[in-house]
């Protein structure tokens, strides 16, 4: 054992948080350099250029210039993830017709890490006011949060939940939607239905971020079929685990 008490594994674990500290830094600024690299992962600068340098021998990151971005390995390992069996793959056709359809920024979302990360997306009519880029991530306290934390099985890492969020969750489940009435962003409103594993599991939300002018209930039932089609093309040899519509919508 080393003399400072410390064993391989828990030096690994250091470079490994390192490591990945520096990767977050880059993903939330584009592109940076060492000295601000350094001072967003709390690493000592030397550390930070040693991990750096190494991150872009492995193709994990690129230099352009003096800056570092994300490099087309770590790129290439992304678009392997699958937060659940053939979902984007099962997503893609059925968002891209509603989005075609009703002018909506479509998107497909999943529970990670308390927070409500987008899977895939199609930009919309509002695609200039909230992009929804894949990889990016909301508040649990969104409309597609709430749909997945409210069918979650298993304990969310919430923060902290609004008063009375026992009784909402229950009736999310009861109606099989969630509405966001320019709460998050004024002049969007945000639609979420979830999407359906074996045995009724949520395994997904599908939104739709439409202007609130828009008449909500046929906006609501197009986003419920949208789910159907998607759980149908997750199970293709079973029938389809449709999506409860709601029983009521604002609009």
């Amino acid at each position: 054992m080393p003399i400072d008490g410390t064993t391989d594994s828990t030096r690994g674990r250091g470079v490994l948080e390192g490591a990945f500290g520096l990767l977050e830094a880059v993903e939330r600024s584009g592109s940076a350099g060492l000295t601000a690299l350094a001072a967003a992962s709390g690493l000592p600068k030397a550390t930070a250029h040693r991990l750096l340098e190494q991150l872009v021998q492995l193709g994990a990151l690129e230099r352009a210039g003096a800056a570092y971005r994300i490099g087309p390995r770590l790129f290439q390992l992304g678009q392997e993830w699958q937060p659940h069996p053939g979902l984007r793959g099962a997503a893609r056709e059925p968002m891209r017709g509603l989005a075609t359809a009703t002018g909506a920024s479509v998107g497909i979302t999943v529970l990670a890490q308390g927070r409500a990360l987008i899977a895939g997306a199609v930009a919309g009519d509002l695609d200039a006011v909230v992009p929804l880029r894949p990889g990016s991530s909301f508040s649990w306290t969104t409309a597609a949060g709430k749909v997945l934390v409210a069918g979650s099985t298993a304990a969310a890492p919430l923060h902290s939940a609004p008063s009375g969020w026992a009784r909402q969750a229950a009736a999310i489940r009861d109606r099989g939607v969630a509405i966001d009435m320019e709460e998050v962003v004024p002049g969007v409103c945000c639609i979420a239905v979830p999407v359906r594993g074996s045995g009724g599991k949520t395994v997904a939300a599908v939104c739709a971020l439409v202007e609130p002018t828009q008449r909500l209930r046929p906006m609501t039932d197009a986003l419920s079929r949208t789910a159907s089609h998607i759980s149908a093309r997750l199970h293709p040899r079973h029938p389809a685990t449709h999506v409860r519509s709601h029983r009521r919508a604002t609009g």
